[in-house]
């Protein structure tokens, strides 16, 4: 009888945080200890705010941490720790180009000045590493050991050298490394025990967004992909990647309101939870007051929401909201719901992304509006990029079961309406706004034209905004050609303006 294989017992290792929440989170809980590590990225890209917070963290845990600068001042990390809100108590800074290394005397001609200087600069690092005893060490930078090597044999020896005495010491070590190289340095990432590229990109408009991804990490498992981070003030800010398929909830498909019961009738029941309608439509047709009627009915029912505002400014849309019986200052100033204006240009799609997840993990909204998507997707980089992240996000808020509602502007008012990027695909429902013409008026007109989640009604009804909110009519049965804006009337049915109370 064949033995089942037993099952292999992988021990945990000892991790070394560091020091940045999010990229700890990346790998897992912590850099694995005791090892060696490659932090590459062109300079200003982060690598320096990275390995003074690492040490910093070590402090705080009661290790000895040794920051070695071959290309930096003790002065100036200093500088750069003060711009951060920083002290260096407790991290030893050890400077291996001094000025007495420059004077004169310390000349010499006999032999290559390379061969003497790399020789003294190892010799440096490692009695400056036996006095202090550090746990943590951050080799700042490797450029400079390749100039003074040169040649990739000698380089390649100094760098496993140098490995190995760290080993036997016990510390965790970064090597900063600025991609000077002419080459890609292909065999220093098969010495290093893990690589981190930090990465800067520079667009047209806006300011450089940053990016961040693990190469390799031996013995673990990380979070790999490209993740967006901050350099600000206080440090790194990295945002982890979102995958939906970590996150598995009970899904609830019961159906909330709208406010309004004629809505309600037209999406068959009202908004599913765990799903996203998308709110489609030209400029000014009533797509933002809708999203917030749907917020007024979440907050009746005592749930929490957060809608994130890309276009339009936040006293205007309080304003105008208050005009229509839709006011929310109440439930912005007693914490139940979060307005936010955001700057796309500002705003990456990661950052976006853990704002939306720690609003629903942390705060507990059940509702979530993006107003609108025409600005927000200005801020991604391509239309691959766009539909992975915008899927993304949206499975996560279906999986947590969050109502989502999603607003897109069309261009155009009358006639052929468009927009430059489809999402209807990734929509559960699409509730269409359109502007018609009759009886010498601009009127309004809405339609479900897609529902995953419920028998929706198929008529075209009348749609207006009032004093009382929004206003949906009956069936426009009477009339032909609604949705493309030229209409032909076939009857005398009332419309909503022929009611006494004028419709906005």
């Amino acid at each position: 009888m064949t033995q089942a294989p037993k099952s292999i017992v992988i021990p945990e290792q000892e991790r070394a945080s560091t020091g940045i929440p999010g990229l700890d989170h990346i790998l897992g809980g912590g850099l694995p200890a005791n090892h060696l590590y490659l932090v590459e990225g062109t300079p200003g890209s982060g690598k320096t705010t990275l390995g003074l917070q690492f040490l910093r963290r070590g402090v705080e845990d009661g290790e000895k941490g040794l920051y070695i600068t071959l290309s930096e001042t003790a002065a100036e990390l200093r500088t750069v720790a003060a711009s951060h809100g920083w002290s260096l108590d407790g991290v030893e800074v050890f400077e291996l180009v001094t000025e007495e290394g420059l004077s004169p005397s310390a000349e010499q001609s006999i032999l290559h000045p390379a061969e003497v200087e790399l020789g003294e600069t190892t010799r440096g690092v490692m009695a400056a590493v036996e006095r202090l005893k550090p746990s943590r060490v951050v080799f700042d930078s490797l450029s400079e050991m390749r100039l003074l090597a040169q040649n990739p044999l000698r380089y390649r020896r100094q760098v496993l050298a140098l490995k190995s005495f760290f080993s036997s010491r016990g510390c965790t070590v970064l090597l900063l490394d600025d991609r000077s190289a002419e080459y890609a340095d292909v065999q220093l990432h098969s010495i290093a025990h893990g690589v981190v590229q930090l990465e800067q990109v520079v667009d047209q408009y806006g300011p450089e967004r940053r990016r961040l991804r693990v190469v390799k990490m031996r013995g673990i498992r990380f979070r790999g992909g490209e993740h967006d981070f901050n350099l600000e003030t206080g440090g790194l800010a990295v945002f982890p990647r979102l995958v939906a398929a970590e996150h598995r909830h009970s899904m609830d498909t019961s159906m909330v309101s709208t406010g309004t019961p004629a809505l309600d009738a037209l999406l068959g029941g009202g908004l599913a939870r765990g799903s996203n309608t998308l709110f489609s439509g030209p400029s000014g047709v009533g797509k933002t007051t809708t999203a917030i009627a749907c917020v007024c009915a979440a907050l009746q029912r005592g749930e929490s929401a957060a809608y994130y505002l890309f276009d339009e400014g936040l006293a205007t849309l309080l304003v105008r909201s208050r005009a229509l019986g839709l006011s929310v200052e109440g439930a912005l100033d007693g914490g139940q719901l979060q307005m936010l204006t955001l700057d796309p240009a500002e705003v990456s799609p990661g950052e976006f992304a853990n704002m939306v997840r720690a609003a629903v993990e942390e705060r507990e909204v059940r509702v979530v509006v993006i107003d609108s998507l025409n600005a927000y997707l200005q801020a991604m980089t391509g239309d691959k990029h766009l539909l992975l992240q915008m899927h993304e996000l949206l499975t996560y808020l279906n999986r947590r079961g969050i109502v989502t509602i999603l607003i897109l502007g069309l261009h155009g008012v009358l006639g052929d309406v468009r927009t430059d990027v489809d999402l209807s695909y990734l929509s559960d429902a699409i509730l269409l706004f359109r502007f018609f013409e009759a009886r010498g008026s601009l009127l309004k007109a809405v339609s479900v034209v897609k529902s995953r989640t419920s028998a929706h009604e198929l008529t075209i009804r009348e749609f207006g905004l009032g004093p009382d909110g929004i206003r949906v009519g009956q069936a426009l049965t009477d009339f032909e050609g609604v949705l493309s804006g030229v209409t032909s009337y076939k009857g005398r049915f009332p419309l909503l303006s022929d009611s006494e109370e004028p419709v906005a």
